[in-house]
């Protein structure tokens, strides 16, 4: 009897412990392609393109390059611009463009973006820094009715940031594309990152983003449509699906290979 009183005061002692290990944990706030929205804020060729170099050096090799946007390899930020913009047209989303003194230094949207959306509100700014403070982008925003907002824009501490803390103070839910956004330098991008994601700013990559919004590789859009996106526009998983495709096709096992 002593010893079965023992365990039970033993278990007892444990179950507050146990009770405290089920306990929700942080929501896990999913992207929903349903209530979701792309913005393309100020991804604009000056501002990835303009006068000032840098030499940057390697072992036995120096390289000039022009590009302002200096904390990603330009031609995969250059791309990584256009998988953003890509996003809404494969999930079928809606999509809002904005551009901060196009005629100016900053220079247009790619055509490569503007000609994927003719008919997208592209709302032309000519003095506002933060885009939300332009009462024409904050129309055209409401007037897609979600409250999730996939942002990306040219400069990560500027006019990402800004838009980013502007949005969540309106009660959005922000995913900033950390692929789609660059600056000066990782430090700068650092910072903003930190102060977005303080304000609340989900920080996510196009991959993520991607597999967020299409949830099961069965639905639609689902692997018939986003293996070939992929393939576009994340080469390193869309080789994967050509290097299973060769197999089946045209794959024979070596010596060795059977049974590994």
């Amino acid at each position: 009897m002593a010893l079965l009183t023992k365990i039970m005061f033993t278990v007892l002692a444990l179950m507050p412990a146990a009770f405290a290990a089920l306990q929700p944990g942080p929501t896990f706030i999913r992207l929903d392609k349903n209530d979701a929205m792309v913005i393309v804020a100020d991804l604009q060729e000056g501002l990835y393109h303009v006068v000032r170099a840098r030499l940057l050096t390697e072992p036995g090799l120096i390289r000039l390059t022009t590009t302002q946007v200096r904390d990603f390899d330009p031609v995969v930020y250059r791309n990584s611009m256009i998988a953003h913009s890509a996003i809404a047209k494969l999930f079928d989303i809606p999509i809002v463009l904005t551009t901060s003194a196009e005629t100016g230094p900053n220079g247009l949207l790619p055509k490569e973006i503007s000609s994927m959306y003719p008919s997208a509100p592209l709302i032309r700014r000519n003095g506002e820094v933060d885009a939300w403070d332009n009462e024409e982008f904050r129309n055209a925003v409401r007037a897609q009715n979600k409250t999730q907002v996939i942002l990306g824009g040219i400069t990560t501490d500027v006019c990402t940031e800004f838009l980013a803390l502007s949005m969540r103070a309106e009660g959005y839910t922000v995913f900033a594309n950390t692929e789609a956004s660059g600056t000066f330098s990782e430090r700068l991008a650092n910072d903003a990152n930190r102060r977005m994601e303080d304000a609340g700013v989900i920080l996510q990559g196009m991959f993520a983003i991607v597999m967020d919004l299409m949830r099961d590789w069965r639905n639609t859009p689902g692997s018939q449509q986003v293996l070939p996106w992929l393939d576009t526009y994340l080469p390193a998983y869309g080789y994967v699906a050509r290097a299973h495709e060769a197999a089946v096709l045209n794959g024979t096992l070596l010596p060795g290979e059977e049974g590994l």
